[in-house]
């Protein structure tokens, strides 16, 4: 090969170096930006995650400042918000701060709103990186039940419920739970008939194909047997033994009605008479009557089975005068120191109607009568109405035959239900249907209709889930503490 053919050579060479270089040169430029690309991105992820965490921690932070100080919503302050917090790492270094902005609960509920936003003091790329986090708060109340109450109870065939239902003692149910039903206890002796002990909740409804009922003791539904599914009875099962719940602390809560609606709400003393009759209007008011006069009861018509304040709790006509028509206070609370009749309908109306008397007493306790429809006009947590009585909560003879009554229910020392009223009471002593909307607290048996097909023939009992957390004003809880209703990021 001559030199000229060599040098040829050699400078296709060099070509090739350079063009090959270049490439390699421009390939790891491109890893080298695609690593700093995603060195980059992971710094922001961390950063981005590390002001989630932030604004978790305000969440925390204000979930345990209403543990020690449940009716702050200004954090500490006395001033209108938001709050800016702080945030350290463990080594004492300020990395970031969170932001809250809090929203107190409406009148009648105990739904807290917190919103926190977390930020990150310093970033790698020198912009603000934050995350937002809403989450709502609150304060089971006394209305975690469809029906609750502290005595042994049974549901006749004919009943159905719409929600959980619970006993301090034991449950007898033969007719359709479409919820939970829990008893304090794991078995206990059913007095509507002798024999042994059976469960806690239990149903003497024949399983299918079987069709009626047992009418004594039922081994298959008592210890030792195993608890059976029965789901043509108990849709969402049923749960034994639970935690009981408290009826004696509403003594205190009614004390504190009566004295919040002294001061702020509307307060009627005794009325000198069988007590008052109050009537709601859509427009936000109600006329107060005092009841002058009871029906009288039939002749023959008698108290076989020797209930206690046993009669017609129905008001006759002309036995009662008008005394005024009221506003509903700002506060929602009513308090009457008398018995009281109700019926009526309210709109986007929170109120809570109390009777008792003071100091307490057994045999001078009050009660509350519903004998034709009280009803709500809105469905969705905008009309709640409680009726929260000393005694009894009572549907009287003269009852309308299709009755509705839409309110949170409390018999405190009594019992919710109708009294018995045998075949010489009339033709009213049946009654067709009864619907409850709302829920029902029973101190004692609760009960609208009796074995031998006298009362309510049928009873629909729909729970109000929005009870729970927004129910009426000064509604009894169960606890002092808020629970996590809700959470969601907000972008």
């Amino acid at each position: 090969m001559n030199r000229l053919s060599l040098k040829k050579h050699k400078g296709f060479m060099l070509i090739g170096v350079l063009v090959f270089g270049t490439i390699a040169v421009l390939l790891i430029g491109s890893i080298v930006g695609f690593g700093n690309s995603v060195l980059q991105l992971s710094r922001r992820v961390a950063e981005r995650e590390m002001a989630f965490q932030i604004a978790e921690a305000g969440v925390d932070y204000y979930r345990w400042h209403l543990a020690h100080d449940s009716d702050d919503y200004q954090d500490g302050t006395g001033q209108a918000g938001p709050y800016t917090h702080q945030f350290f790492d463990k080594s004492g270094d300020h990395i970031g701060d969170f932001v809250l902005t809090i929203t107190p609960p409406i009148s009648g509920s105990t739904i807290v709103t917190v919103l926190s936003e977390g930020r990150l003091a310093t970033t790698t790329a020198g912009i603000v990186v934050s995350r937002k986090i809403k989450t709502r708060l609150a304060i089971p109340s006394f209305a975690k039940y469809a029906v609750v109450v502290n005595d042994a109870v049974r549901f006749g065939e004919g009943t159905e419920v719409f929600g959980p239902i619970h006993s301090n003692s034991g449950i007898r149910f033969d007719g359709l739970a479409h919820n939970l039903v829990t008893s304090a206890v794991t078995s206990y002796d059913d007095p509507d008939h002798t024999g042994a002990v059976e469960f806690g909740v239990h149903t003497h409804l024949r399983p299918p194909p079987l069709t009626g009922s047992y009418t004594g003791f039922v081994s298959a539904e008592a210890p030792p047997s195993t608890v059976s599914t029965r789901s043509d009875v108990f849709q969402a099962g049923r749960l034994f033994p639970v935690p009981a719940v408290d009826f004696t602390g509403i003594t205190t809560d009614l004390a504190s009605i009566k004295a919040d609606a002294q001061a702020s709400g509307r307060y009627f003393a005794p009325s000198g008479s069988f007590g008052y009759h109050v009537v709601f209007f859509t427009d936000d008011t109600f006329n107060l009557y005092r009841v002058t006069g009871l029906s009288n009861i039939p002749n023959q018509c008698t108290n076989t089975s020797n209930q206690e304040g046993w009669g017609t709790w129905s008001i006759r006509s002309g036995g009662e005068t008008l005394l005024g028509n009221y506003a509903i206070p700002a506060n929602g609370l009513i308090f009457i120191e008398d018995n009281v009749w109700v019926n009526g309908t309210i709109n986007t109306a929170r109120v809570t109607l109390a009777s008792g008397r003071f100091p307490d007493n057994s045999t001078t306790r009050t009660s509350i009568t519903v004998n034709s429809d009280l009803r709500y006009t809105n469905y969705d947590g905008r009309d709640v109405i409680a009726l929260i009585a000393q005694k009894n909560m009572n549907v009287g003879l003269y009852s309308s035959n299709i009755l509705r009554i839409d309110a949170a229910l409390i018999a405190q020392n009594g019992r919710a239900g109708r009294y018995y009223y045998e075949s010489d009471c009339g033709s009213e002593r049946i009654r067709n249907t009864i619907t409850l909307y709302g829920m029902i607290a029973s101190s004692q048996r609760y009960g609208f209709a009796y074995t031998d097909n006298t009362g309510y023939i049928n009873r629909d009992i729909i729970y109000d889930s929005f009870l729970l957390y927004g129910p009426p004003p000064s509604f009894p809880l169960t606890s002092d503490q808020y629970q996590t209703i809700s959470w969601e990021e907000i972008q």
